[in-house]
C-alpha cells in the first residue's frame, strides 16, 4: 500500500510505500518461531527481518497494530478498523493464514497455545520456562517442530494426532514413519489415531479415555487462509485468492502473495496454494515488480524445509496427491531422495541430507516447466 514519504527501491521506485500489519511486532523470521527461537537457540533480537533503520532509510512507513477492515477498490482506499484510511495506487494483499481453532471444552484456557506470530512464540517460551510436561495436538510441520523445540528444552512431550503416522499426508507413509522414529528417539511419545475430547486444567482427555498430564498445550492442527478482506472486496476466491500468472487478482492493480494466493502452477498443471516461507518470499518479489509495471510470470518451483532436531528435510515441488513414491537410498541411514509421481509426471522430491540432489531436482523442474510452457 502506498502513502507518505518517498523511497528508492532496488527496482528504481522512488515514491511511497506503506506496510499495514495487524501484528504488534515488525516482520520477523517466521520459520524460527517454531525452530531455533522456540528451542532457545536463537536470541530475541535475531528475529526481526530488518532493523528499524532499514524502514527509515528506505522511507517505508511500517504501521503496526493496523487491521484493515475494508477495501474500496473504486476509490483505492484501505480502511482500518480504528477509522484511519490509506490511499493506494497499487495494492498487495499478503494477509497470510490463521490457525484452525480446536473446538473442544477447555481449549480457550491460558495454558493452551497456538503458534503463528512472534507474540505466540514468546508466550510459549514463557510458559515453557516453568513447564515439565506438554501435549502437542497435531503432527504436521508446526506441531512436530514445536515438539522438537520443547524436547530440546527438556520438557516431556506427548503428540496427539488422528492420523496413522505423522506427516503422512505430506510425505507418505515411509517418510512419516521415519519422522516418527526420529522424534521417538528423542523421547517424544505419540498417540496415533486419537483425538482430544477435553482439556481440563492440567489434564488432556483423548477419545480412547486416555488422560495426559500437561502443564501446557500447543495446538497445531492446520491453518486456513485469511480471506475476509478479499471477500469483502469481492475478489474472486477459490480456497484462496485467485491470481493469474502475474499474481494479479480479479481486480486490476490488486495483487496477492503468500499463503492466501492460489496461482496457476505450470509444473503441476494445477492451480495451487502453498503455505511456506520461501514461496511467500519469492512471490512478494515478483508481485512487487509487477506492481511497478513488469509482466513477470511467477514460475518458481515451490520449496520448503522442515527441521527435526539434527535432521532437516528439504522438499521441492508440490504434490497434493500421488500415484507412486520412489525412494533412492535409505531413510534409516539419513541419506535418501524421495520422488512423488503421478503417472509419468514427477511432482515433488524430498531429500534427507542430500542438499545437492535437492538443488538438482529444483533446477530440473524449472527446466521441465519451461519446456512445457514453450519458453
Amino acid at each position: 500500500m502506498h502513502s507518505s514519504e518517498s523511497s528508492e527501491s532496488r527496482e528504481g521506485y522512488d515514491r511511497s510505500i506503506t506496510m499495514l500489519s495487524a501484528d504488534d511486532s515488525p516482520p520477523c523470521d517466521r520459520p524460527n518461531l517454531s525452530k531455533d527461537y522456540l528451542a532457545g537457540n536463537a536470541q530475541e533480537d535475531w528475529m526481526p527481518l530488518r532493523s528499524p533503520d532499514f524502514y527509515r532509510d528506505q522511507h517505508i512507513a511500517l504501521v503496526l497494530n493496523a487491521r484493515v477492515s475494508a477495501l474500496d477498490l473504486q476509490t483505492r482506499i484501505a480502511k482500518l478498523d480504528d477509522g484511519r484510511t490509506f490511499a493506494f495506487g497499487a495494492l498487495l494483499i499478503a494477509t497470510g493464514a490463521e490457525p484452525v481453532r480446536l473446538s473442544v471444552p477447555g481449549a480457550d484456557q491460558p495454558r493452551v497455545h497456538y503458534l503463528r506470530t512472534f507474540a505466540d512464540s514468546k508466550a510459549i517460551v514463557a510458559q515453557a520456562a516453568s513447564a515439565t510436561r506438554a501435549v502437542v495436538i497435531g503432527a504436521s510441520f508446526i506441531g512436530l517442530e514445536v515438539a522438537a523445540s520443547l524436547r530440546t528444552r527438556g520438557i516431556d512431550v506427548h503428540v496427539v494426532t488422528p492420523r496413522a503416522r505423522p506427516m503422512e499426508r505430506i510425505l507418505g507413509p515411509d517418510a512419516g514413519g521415519f519422522v516418527q522414529g526420529v522424534h521417538e528417539s528423542h523421547g517424544v511419545r505419540f498417540h496415533l489415531g486419537r483425538t482430544v475430547t477435553r482439556i481440563d486444567g492440567q489434564q488432556v482427555s483423548l477419545n480412547d479415555r486416555t488422560t495426559l498430564d500437561a502443564d501446557m498445550v500447543v495446538i497445531g492442527v492446520g491453518v486456513r487462509p485469511s480471506l475476509a478482506l478479499a471477500e469483502q472486496a469481492q475478489l474472486t476466491l477459490d480456497h484462496g485468492i485467485v491470481v493469474n500468472e502475474y499474481l494479479e487478482t480479479s481486480a486490476p492493480g490488486v495483487f496477492a502473495a503468500g499463503d492466501v494466493a492460489r496461482w496457476p502452477d505450470r509444473h503441476s498443471g494445477e492451480r495451487i496454494r502453498v503455505e511456506h516461507w520461501v514461496v511467500a518470499e519469492r512471490q512478494g518479489q515478483t508481485a512487487a515488480r509487477n506492481m511497478l509495471g513488469s509482466r513477470e510470470r511467477f514460475d518458481a518451483v515451490p520449496f520448503f524445509w522442515s527441521q527435526h532436531y539434527d535432521v532437516t528435510i528439504n522438499y521441492v515441488g508440490h504434490a497434493e496427491s500421488w500415484d507412486a513414491i520412489d525412494i533412492d537410498g535409505r531413510l534409516e541411514d539419513n541419506n535418501c531422495a524421495i520422488t512423488y509421481r503421478r503417472g509419468s509426471r514427477r511432482l515433488a522430491v524430498a531429500t534427507v541430507f542430500r542438499d545437492r540432489a535437492s538443488l538438482e531436482a529444483e533446477a530440473e523442474m524449472e527446466r521441465e516447466g519451461a519446456v512445457q510452457s514453450g519458453i
